[in-house]
This record gives C-alpha cells, structure tokens and sequence, in this order.
C-alpha cells in the first residue's frame, strides 16, 4: 500500500474518532454526517486551511512541515507512537524496491536466546515470524506445533496468523482481545515503516480477509508498538497463569525482537512454568 493511501486513511481514522466535545468545539450547525470531526474543525484546531488539509487527507500532498504534522497530532489527541506513525508515513524518503531480504537470526541473538536458561524466549522477525524459541517458549505458546518449525523459513509460524487463525493459540491467551489489540497495533507500525514489504502486505491481506475480528481493529489504525504487557494464559498441560511479556531488540538486528515470558518470582505462575519445563524435558 503507498504511503500517501496509508497516510489518508490513518488521518481519517483518527479524525474519525476524536468527537467536537473532546476537544472544546461546539456542534456546527446542520446535521452531522460523519462521525467525529469534520475536516474544518481538525482544520481550525491545527491551524491550517481547510483546502490545504484536504489535500493532505486525499493523498495530494505528503510534504507536510514537521509544525503542521504536531499541529495535527495534537488536535488529533496522538500519543507519542501515533504521532511518530504519522511522521513517518508523511515522510517522502525513498523507499527499496523488490523482495524483501531474508531473515535470519544473528550468531550473537542465538548465544542470547540459549543464555536466558529456562526463561521461555523467543526471537520475532518485523512481520511477527518466528526465526527462533527455546524449549521452554515452545511448550508454553506452541507445544501444538513442531520445535523445529522456525528453522525452516517455508514452515516458520507466524504469531499474528497464530494469534488470529490457529485455534490452541487463541484459546492459550485469557484476554485474548488485548494480545489482539497489541499485536495489530505493532503491525500497523510495521506497514508504516516498510509501505514496499510484499511479504507484510500478503499477511496482512491474509488475516483481513479470514478473520473479521483482524479486519475491525486494523481499520481502527491504532499504533502501539509491543514493548511489555501482562497476560493470563490457559494452558492445556498446567492450567491458568499469569506471564509478563517483555521485548528487547538485539544490537545488529534492530527489526527483530527477543521476547521474554517472566513470571512473579514465588507466584503459582512461576511453579505452573516449572512444572511445563517438566513435561517439555
């Protein structure tokens, strides 16, 4: 997808739903036909002409001045990883073309991947494919698949196809809708940064079209990128517990991340993981 098409629907989304009384406005008169704000209320918010913004909106123009695009951002009530979104997909930086190139995880990512022992980690690359677990990660969130499925690129599970189209991994997470909400707020993030990404945009067009839940809150345009969040898990061998997902991002790999499951030293949680290591020995 172009960058001034994602530009013009993120701003519509957003302008969407952000209503006149969030913001001090009063009703303008006459029936309003469209939820949220109008293009002249943004428009006078921001501080811009309404034909200026208009034309951004429709993709017309994608050189937007960094003051126009806080002017935006504030009115729009962005936080700071929508407003760096926003940044990016009003940039006009060239772009690679072509295939995207493999993925593959560095010899330091592996030796950091074996030196966390029996804390369940694993390495994600940008478009949320598995290139690595330990033992311990696979028997918590995939004990249903094949440990070695990551080390072939043809077979690597996918965890935003996993999360929304493999049944064991949604019935894995207790609030499954705020994994959900996460895991679709980082791709958004994603797309904006690589608009050329085949690879992304086949995934993407993949989860829009088989699930209507993927669909809903791609078309809501929240960005938030997965950094540390808490989660009741499931588990069909040791039951429910309580894990705390966190994300490093490996020095000479950037775009990947390591994700690492803990649990509250001394809670049943951290016993249930015990036992589970147990059962993958």
């Amino acid at each position: 997808m172009a960058l001034s098409q994602q530009l013009s629907e993120f701003l519509r989304a957003r302008r969407a739903q952000v209503s006149p009384a969030d913001v001090g406005l009063p009703e303008l008169p006459g029936t309003r036909r469209v939820s949220g704000l109008r293009r002249e209320e943004l428009s006078q918010l921001a501080g811009v002409s309404v034909s200026y913004y208009t034309r951004l909106e429709q993709g017309q123009s994608v050189n937007a001045s960094d003051g126009v695009l806080d002017a935006l951002a504030s009115a729009l009530r962005l936080d700071e990883h929508e407003r760096a979104h926003l940044r990016e997909l009003a940039s006009r930086r060239r772009r690679p073309l072509g295939p995207p190139p493999a993925e593959n995880v560095d010899t330091l990512t592996r030796d950091l991947l074996r030196s966390v022992g029996n804390t369940p980690a694993l390495v994600l690359g940008r478009r949320s494919d598995v290139l690595a677990w330990n033992p311990p990660a696979h028997a918590l969130l995939a004990g249903h698949l094949s440990p070695t499925a990551p080390d072939r690129p043809e077979d690597r599970p996918n965890l935003s196809r996993m999360l929304f189209l493999d049944r064991p991994t949604r019935e894995l997470y207790v609030n499954w809708g705020r994994k959900a909400r996460a895991v679709v707020g980082n791709l958004r993030q994603v797309a904006g940064r690589h608009p050329d990404d085949a690879l992304l945009a086949s995934l993407i067009g993949e989860l829009s079209i088989q699930s209507p839940e993927f669909t809903r809150l791609w078309g809501d345009h929240r960005v938030r990128p997965c950094e540390a969040d808490e989660y009741r898990l499931r588990h069909p061998l040791v039951g429910e517990l309580t894990v705390t997902q966190q994300i490093l991002v490996p020095a000479r790999s950037p775009e990947q991340s390591l994700v690492l499951v803990t649990t509250d030293a001394g809670s049943t949680s951290q016993v249930a993981l015990t036992l589970l290591r147990g059962y993958a020995s």
